[in-house]
């Protein structure tokens, strides 16, 4: 019995990628039982980080595999806005405490594990029509099969138009979609075609005009969902927001 316990516990090691997790059903697929996973814990050979989730001891999680597994568990998880924005190297400064923005379509909660090594905060967030488990313009990571999904940059910008208003500072707003010039206009034409939100439509339409900022010129507004002829208003921290259609 202790030799069948040790041969599946090498062979779980030599196809076990560092820095990895790896929940239940992982181990199960593996021929490891969750009595055999409690055994293992005990023994010292894995760490439990949560119920029913494990990693090598002593081990330093990675992030990109950390986010794989959320994904797996939280519909449309998906890395976007300024954290998005920031890893194709959109950014108006560096932030000495980084905070990784998570969009998903489900209320959820990170579980502590995670959040305790990637300080990160969760958006549920329904802003575009969009099968909730394939959300629109967002995929793996500089197209890596083992990368986790993330926003491009024209959908993370959205994202951040979204939150004005809300959590997200007007001027900054504004800065990021200065310094996200070289948009795709046709995929920002796809995703404002598919958003919920007439305020995220309107600003992305009047910052590309006030910034003349290339893909601007190539977007119809009347091909777009900008709602009625009323203005849009809102009061934030930088002042009156007033966006017409």
């Amino acid at each position: 019995m202790a030799t069948t316990e040790r041969t599946k516990l090498n062979t779980l090691y030599r196809q076990w990628a560092p820095g990895t997790p790896l929940t239940s059903e992982d181990l199960a697929a593996q021929g490891i039982s969750a009595d055999l996973a409690v055994h293992y814990v005990r023994a010292g050979w894995l760490f439990r980080l949560a119920r029913g989730v494990y990693c090598r001891p002593n081990d330093t999680l990675e992030l990109h595999p950390c986010l794989i597994l959320l994904q797996r568990t939280i519909d449309g998880l998906h890395v976007g806005g300024k954290s998005a924005l920031d890893w194709y190297g959109v950014r108006h400064y560096l932030s000495q405490k980084p905070v990784l923005h998570l969009y998903g379509w489900t209320a959820a909660r990170l579980p502590g594990w995670f959040t305790e090594r990637f300080p990160a905060e969760y958006h549920r967030k329904r802003l575009f029509d969009e099968p909730p488990a394939d959300p629109l313009h967002a995929g793996p990571f500089e197209k890596r099969s083992s990368a986790p999904r993330v926003s491009t940059p024209e959908r993370a910008l959205l994202e951040v138009f979204s939150e004005v208003g809300v959590r997200q500072p007007l001027q900054e707003a504004r800065e990021l979609a200065e310094s996200a010039y070289s948009l795709r206009a046709d995929v920002l034409r796809d995703l404002l075609q598919h958003c919920s939100s007439v305020k995220t439509v309107r600003l992305c339409l009047q910052f590309g005009r006030e910034l003349s900022l290339p893909w601007a010129a190539k977007l119809n507004p009347a091909q777009l969902p900008t709602g009625s002829t009323r203005a849009w208003v809102s009061r934030s921290a930088d002042g009156l927001l007033v966006l017409k259609p």
